[in-house]
C-alpha cells in the first residue's frame, strides 16, 4: 500500500488574490448550506424510515450542472472544488449517523456555515499544477492568477491539495497529501515491543522481557483551567439569537479560541517527539499497540468528565498511535493493532480475571503475581500478539526471557 502524508506551508497571499480567494470560499460556502438544508429536510422526512434517505452525495453532485445554469457564478469555482464540497457534507453526515448508529442520542447533524466562515477549498488530483517550487490553482473568477511559493522539493504522486485560512492568524496555508517512499522496507527480525498506551504513561516490554515506561507531559491540566475560566467569563455575557455578541462576549471568545489553539500544539509537538524517539529508539522492527475503542470510551462504566476530556478532546490517544504508525512506517518498521479488550483486568501469569477499576494500580493475583496494571496490561499485549499470529516460537522465548525477570507465563497462551 502506497504511503501519503500530508505537508503543511504557509502562503503569502496578495490582496487581488485574497479577494478572488474570499468569493471562491463564498460560493462553497453557500453550496455547503444549501446542500445540507436540503438533507436535513430530507433527514426529518425519513428518519422513521430505518435510516435510509434518498438524498446523498450523488444525487446532489449529479444536480451541479443544473445548479451552475441557474447561478452562473458557481462557474467561478473549479468543478473538483465543488464536488469536494459535497463530498466533505457527506462525510460529516456519515459521521453524525455513525454516532447515532453507535447509540449517542446526543449527536446532532452537521451545522450550517456563517458568513465570516471561510470554506477550505479542496483539489483532488486535479486543478492544481505544482512546479518549480511554485502551485497555482484553477478558478474562473477573473485573471489573477492564484499562484504561490512553496517548499521548493518535489512531491510525488500528490493526491490532494487544500488551500485554507485560519481565522486566528488571518493566514493562508497550503496543505498537500502526498506519497513518500520509505527509507528501507520493512523485514521481521523476530524482536517485538507491545505497548500499553495510557493518559499519564505509556508502558511497554519488548521481546527480551524489558519493561519501558514513558510518562506524558501533560499541558492541558496546566490550559483547561485557564480555558474554562475565560469559558465561564465568556457564558455570563449578553449573546441576543441573530444579533451580533456583544465586545467583552468577543474578546472571551477570542482568547478561548487561541489558548485551546496553544493546547492542541503543544500536544501534538510532545506526541511528534515522542513518537519519532520510541520508533528509532528499538531494534524491534514490529511495534504492537493496543487497538482503542476510543468513543466507546465515554460509555465505559469507569468514565469521568477529567478522562473524557483527555481521551476525547485532545486527542491524547488516537492521534498518538497515528503519529507512531507513519513514523515507524517510513523508516521500515510495522505498527500492528492488537484487541486490548480484558488485557488490564486478566492476570498475564495465570489467566484470571479480576475487578480493575481505575483507582487500582496494581494487579495483585492468588498465583502469586504482583504487578502494574500497564505491565500486566502490556505482557498480555504481547501474548495476545504472539498466540494470534501463531509465533510459538517468539511466545516460548519471550516466556523465557520473562521469567527471568521473576514473572511466569503459561505454558500454552491464552486466547481471548
Amino acid at each position: 500500500m502506497p504511503m501519503y502524508i500530508t505537508t503543511k506551508i504557509k502562503v503569502q497571499v496578495t490582496p487581488e488574490q485574497e479577494d478572488v480567494l474570499w468569493h471562491l470560499s463564498e460560493r462553497c460556502r453557500l453550496l455547503y448550506n444549501f446542500a445540507l438544508a436540503e438533507r436535513k429536510a430530507n433527514y426529518q422526512e425519513n428518519k422513521e424510515r430505518s435510516g435510509k434517505h434518498s438524498i446523498g452525495y450523488v444525487q446532489q453532485a449529479s444536480a451541479l450542472p443544473e445548479l451552475k445554469k441557474k447561478y452562473p457564478e458557481y462557474k467561478w469555482v473549479y468543478s473538483k472544488v465543488l464536488q469536494t464540497t459535497l463530498q466533505m457534507l457527506d462525510n460529516d453526515f456519515k459521521s453524525f449517523f455513525a454516532l447515532r448508529a453507535g447509540g449517542d442520542e446526543t449527536a446532532q447533524p452537521p451545522g450550517f456555515k456563517g458568513k465570516h466562515w471561510f470554506c477550505t477549498l479542496r483539489y483532488n488530483q486535479s486543478g492544481f499544477k505544482i512546479a518549480d517550487g511554485w502551485i497555482t490553482f484553477s478558478h474562473f473568477y477573473n485573471d489573477v492568477p492564484l499562484t504561490f511559493k512553496i517548499l521548493d522539493q518535489p512531491f510525488d504522486n500528490v493526491k490532494q491539495v487544500d488551500l485554507f485560512h485560519d481565522n486566528l492568524k488571518n493566514e493562508y496555508y497550503v496543505s498537500i497529501v502526498h506519497e513518500v517512499q520509505p527509507v528501507q522496507e520493512y523485514v521481521d527480525n523476530g524482536q517485538y515491543q507491545a505497548w500499553d498506551l495510557g493518559i499519564t504513561k505509556h508502558v511497554a516490554v519488548n521481546s527480551a522481557g524489558k519493561f519501558i515506561e514513558v510518562t506524558n507531559a501533560r499541558p492541558d491540566k496546566y490550559w483547561n483551567n485557564k480555558i474554562d475560566a475565560v469559558q465561564s467569563r465568556r457564558d455570563h455575557c449578553k449573546k441576543v439569537k441573530n444579533q451580533r455578541p456583544s465586545r467583552r462576549w468577543r474578546r472571551c471568545n477570542a482568547a478561548k479560541r487561541k489558548m485551546e489553539r496553544k493546547r492542541s500544539n503543544q500536544i501534538k509537538d510532545i506526541q511528534h517527539k515522542l513518537s519519532k524517539k520510541l520508533v528509532e529508539n528499538t531494534k524491534a522492527t514490529t511495534i504492537v499497540v493496543g487497538d482503542l475503542a476510543v468513543k466507546q470510551m465515554p460509555q465505559s462504566r469507569q468514565a469521568t468528565p477529567g478522562l473524557n476530556r483527555s481521551t476525547q478532546n485532545t486527542g491524547y490517544l488516537s492521534r498518538f498511535i497515528g503519529f507512531l504508525t507513519y513514523k515507524a512506517e517510513r523508516i521500515g518498521k510495522r505498527v500492528i493493532k492488537i484487541g486490548e479488550q480484558y488485557t488490564t483486568k486478566t492476570c498475564c501469569g495465570c489467566g484470571a480475571v479480576h475487578d480493575m477499576p481505575l483507582w487500582k494500580r496494581v494487579m495483585v493475583c492468588e498465583c502469586g503475581v504482583v504487578l502494574d496494571r500497564d505491565r500486566n496490561s502490556a505482557v498480555n499485549i504481547m501474548v495476545r500478539f504472539l498466540s494470534q499470529n501463531a509465533s510459538w516460537t517468539g511466545y516460548q522465548q519471550f516466556a523465557g526471557n520473562l521469567r527471568k525477570t521473576g514473572l511466569g507465563l503459561p505454558e500454552i497462551p491464552v486466547h481471548s
